[in-house]
């Protein structure tokens, strides 16, 4: 497993994001506080508090293409 902290700052965002993970099989997760939801679920990510980073949760070892495809999502 992958972990890794974003951010998410406007509805194109979250729409990209969406878009991207989705063309991937393995599961991934966001996770904001308490609450994970379903990374490729646009309303469950809209559930979250996105003014803060969110933590992603990538359920595979072999991830390199989807972590390049983030990069800009990235936290520091």
């Amino acid at each position: 497993m992958k972990q890794l902290s974003i951010m998410l700052h406007t509805i194109n965002d979250v729409k990209e994001f969406v878009g991207v993970v989705s063309h991937f099989d393995y599961d991934i997760d966001l996770i904001s506080g308490r609450y994970a939801v379903d990374a490729k679920s646009i309303i469950g990510i809209f559930s979250l508090d996105l003014s803060k980073p969110l933590k992603v949760n990538i359920y595979s070892e072999d991830c390199a293409e989807l972590l390049e495809k983030l990069e800009k999502f990235l936290q520091p």
